[in-house]
């Protein structure tokens, strides 16, 4: 029981205008369904009055013509009517397109103005001399560290500077030139010779 009763009714999303706008279409729907059936029997009309003509019921295809020239204007009114039922739908419909702009225009500028609420010009104001006193005193320290050093602790930076430099070039070995540069012949002994030694040195064992 305690379900039932608590059950929330869905709220419903149909709009008054788009209840309006339903009952403009129904009624044009209606309209057109009309037309159509006054087209029909005023195409059978006329070929009625002719087979009455034909028979010689003149009198009868007279009356039955000015019913058919009463229906005709009818369906001119009805054209306009149908007229004025497209006319009021598109109007309504633009309304409400108009509205739903008006309501997000709305939606839009409270939301800006939260946040030009959020964002107090005091505070911002404030942040910025803290960033502008903050830059300040870190120039101001940059410049005591700076004077600090004297003509001969600059020299010192700069000769560390030199070194470290020289340590990172890379070493080339140096060789000293021999003679004039020119490379010295090896003596070569002919074979021959070198034999004929060999030759000479056995022939004093021998003896």
């Amino acid at each position: 029981m305690g379900l039932i009763f608590g059950k929330k009714k869905a709220v419903s999303r149909v709009t008054e205008q788009d209840k309006a706008i339903l009952q403009l279409k129904q009624q044009r729907d209606r309209l057109k369904q009309y037309q159509k059936r006054i087209e029909l029997a005023l195409s059978k009309d006329k070929e009625i009055a002719k087979k009455l003509l034909s028979n010689g019921q003149r009198e009868r295809a007279k009356l039955l013509l000015k019913k058919k020239r009463y229906q005709e204007q009818l369906l001119v009114k009805t054209d306009g009517q149908l007229e004025n039922l497209e006319k009021l739908t598109h109007d309504i419909e633009f309304a409400q397109v108009e509205l739903q702009v008006v309501e997000g225009l709305k939606k839009g500028n409270e939301a800006l103005k939260k946040v030009n609420d959020a964002l107090n010009i005091e505070d911002i104001e404030k942040i910025l001399d803290e960033t502008r006193e903050g830059i300040d005193k870190q120039n101001e320290i940059n410049e005591l560290l700076s004077g600090q050093l004297t003509e001969e602790d600059e020299d010192a930076v700069e000769e560390e500077l030199t070194n470290i430099l020289k340590e990172q070039l890379p070493n080339v070995p140096i060789d000293e030139p021999t003679g004039d540069g020119e490379i010295e012949e090896e003596e070569t002994v002919p074979v021959k010779e070198k034999g004929k030694g060999k030759e000479k040195g056995r022939e004093a064992v021998l003896a």
